[in-house]
């Protein structure tokens, strides 16, 4: 008699910090696992070259805002996903349901825990984010990417199950480049997130003038919005720069073999894809993050030891001081470096698969 497979659904959407994470899982289970794969309309973009991911659309809403009408219809859009959601594990029968974290997560997570389907949650952030939150006290598990994660009141902490950043699974297959301590010029790699960084694009082409005005060059490899391409190039082009602009955060991989430094936003997969790639980095994080939690994921690896935290308000001189020192005191890159030696997510999907193993065989 053949076994059939267990069935899992995979709930995800928004940026690519949530979405790569999952089809990472995806990958990683569908060998003897029957997986359905849901996101928003905002998740569309990273799965269109996963041809053989089976997903469906469920889209939601945050209810955080200072319009209370437009909360009103967010509220009544988190109601018709949820009703949507009952229909899809009513259709699909999942054994399991794993959310990855964010808004769009949520209403797979509540319609599971109330047809007593088991779920996990996963929280690659150094603070629990706030959807998560809301599930910890009703989830069967709490998947963190460290083990300094904050914000789990103490009577869950049985929940939680460390298991490292989920991660694209290229990125393990990448060999970066031998750094060079005597090389002339250093490739620095821009890094807005998935939703890029316009901040980055207006103050970066200032600061890179004033270093190389202080006989200090780079290779610039830049990723930007697409309506931002035309403003970078022209900026590059009149200081007679070598630079690449891309935009998509797919084509990361295409540059991380090419570069000695990033300058990026603090999402935690992309400062986790930095490390596992042994790349030194100065971190910037978004202001505006919930809960401030780009400061605590750049605080986490500084304290490691592999990069440099700068407030956003400091970009300009603070910037230029920085990049100096580095292009002067090639050392402290090589140092980043090997501190970045042991470090490593490769497992981190394998520690999952064995906890959907052993919570489903039980």
């Amino acid at each position: 008699m053949i076994k059939s497979k267990k069935k899992i659904i995979i709930a995800s959407g928004g940026t690519g910090g949530h979405i790569y994470p999952s089809i990472s899982l995806f990958n990683f289970l569908k060998k003897d696992k029957d997986i359905l794969v849901t996101t928003d309309n905002r998740g569309l973009q990273y799965l269109k070259n996963n041809k053989d991911l089976n997903y469906k659309i469920i889209n939601s809403s945050t209810i955080y805002g200072k319009n209370l009408i437009k909360n009103f219809f967010r509220i009544l859009n988190i109601f018709f996903s949820i009703i949507l959601s009952f229909a899809l594990i009513i259709k699909f029968k999942p054994n399991l349901v794993i959310g990855m974290g964010g808004y769009s997560s949520f209403p797979l997570c509540v319609a599971a825990y109330f047809m007593r389907v088991p779920f996990f949650i996963y929280e690659n952030n150094l603070i629990v984010g706030r959807a998560n939150k809301y599930l910890l006290p009703f989830c069967k598990k709490i998947l963190v990417s460290t083990k300094s994660v904050t914000g789990i009141k103490k009577k869950f902490e049985k929940k939680i199950y460390f298991c490292g950043y989920l991660l694209r699974e290229n990125i393990f297959n990448l060999n970066t480049s031998r750094f060079d301590l005597n090389k002339k010029q250093l490739s620095i790699l821009v890094i807005g997130g998935s939703q890029s960084a316009k901040v980055f694009s207006e103050l970066l082409p200032n600061v890179f003038k004033i270093c190389s005005e202080n006989n200090v060059k780079f290779k610039i490899y830049q990723q930007c919005h697409p309506n931002e391409s035309i403003y970078l190039k022209n900026q590059y082009n009149k200081l007679n720069f070598d630079f690449e602009i891309f935009n998509s955060s797919e084509n990361l991989l295409n540059y991380y073999s090419k570069v000695d430094l990033a300058i990026t936003r603090s999402g935690a997969s992309s400062l986790a894809e930095l490390a596992n790639l042994k790349i030194p980095f100065i971190a910037i994080p978004l202001p505006s993050s919930a809960d401030n939690h780009q400061y605590e994921n750049a605080s986490y690896f500084q304290e490691k030891g592999y990069c440099i935290l700068l407030e956003q308000r400091l970009i300009g001189d603070k910037l230029v001081n920085i990049l100096k020192d580095l292009n002067n005191n090639k050392k402290k890159l090589l140092m980043f470096k090997e501190k970045m030696q042991n470090y490593s997510d490769k497992n981190a999907a394998g520690k999952v698969k064995e906890l959907i193993e052993k919570v489903l065989n039980v």
